[in-house]
């Protein structure tokens, strides 16, 4: 029986020029499970209407702790993600099916895929069970993938996939989990695995939230504001660049206006204290 610390290089020898090791029926079967799980992500994404308001999921727990506020208390009009940022999730699926693909392809054991798990009455849904670990798929390009490759995600994960886990892994009883990972532009594949000390105590944090998305307080903004370069000027943090509340919670800087953006070369920049005018167009509409 494979264990889980060959799982790359497994994978990778799907694309080499030997023949695949396994009967051709049993991968048939593995490719038409890929397909009817890519006929749900692709029919969702083309169907289904964009939730109006958050409800708690074990997803999203690692999120700050204002910005969940935000998402359970209050009410999106609209979808605030552009088509072409759709477009990129939904491939960000597809890539992570195919991740699930090879592994089995590959002689890897995949078990319990997209099985509901609870902690503390907060449902979710984890990605598999491999080789008796419990592995979340990614899919990152550039900076994100290679947090995941150097195991340097706990010290820097903007987006609470280290919180997400520990919830599956509590879940499941389980003292330590992986990543498996795919660079979206490369194709490199990565293990980035999860050991408890490195886990947050999901339940405690769990409660914690609970109590916090039910209290009028408005907790304090998540991220503080960094320089943009040597200008004097400040701009959001990337955590906060791909928040949808980040308008609201922001609003009272320069002076009422709130968020003022930029269009540079490489893309928008959100300036939340502007000292010295930037020498590019001001987006009057975002």
């Amino acid at each position: 029986m494979k264990k889980i610390d060959t799982l790359v290089e497994d994978i990778y020898s799907l694309f080499s020029l030997d023949p695949i090791d396994m009967d051709e029926e049993i991968v048939d079967k593995h490719i038409d499970d890929f397909g009817e799980m890519l006929k749900t992500h692709i029919k969702a994404f083309m169907y289904e209407k964009p939730e109006t308001n958050g409800s708690l999921r074990l997803s999203i727990i690692g999120k700050p702790d204002r910005q969940l506020w935000y998402d359970m208390n209050t009410i999106k009009k609209e979808d605030t993600l552009k088509p072409s940022t759709r477009i990129k999730f939904l491939y960000g699926y597809i890539l992570e099916e195919l991740l699930l693909l090879c592994t089995s392809i590959s002689g890897h054991k995949v078990e319990q895929q997209q099985k509901e798990v609870e902690v503390e009455g907060v449902v979710g849904h984890q990605d598999a069970i491999i080789d008796g670990v419990v592995v979340d798929c990614k899919s990152a390009s550039g900076k994100g993938f290679e947090k995941f490759k150097t195991n340097n995600l706990v010290n820097d994960d903007p987006f609470g996939y280290v919180a997400q886990i520990s919830a599956y892994a509590e879940a499941n009883n389980a003292d330590e989990a992986a990543f498996l990972v795919i660079d979206k532009s490369t194709g490199e594949v990565c293990l980035s695995p999860l050991h408890s000390v490195e886990m947050i105590n999901a339940g405690s944090r769990i409660k914690h939230l609970k109590e916090m998305v039910a209290d009028s307080q408005l907790p304090d903004r998540c991220y503080n504001a960094v320089p943009d370069g040597k200008s004097g000027n400040l701009k959001l943090p990337v955590g906060c660049v791909y928040c949808s509340h980040k308008r609201e919670c922001w609003k009272d800087t320069n002076q009422g206006q709130g968020i003022r953006v930029f269009q540079y070369a490489k893309g928008k920049r959100y300036l939340v204290q502007v000292g010295k005018e930037p020498e590019v167009p001001e987006l009057a509409a975002w």
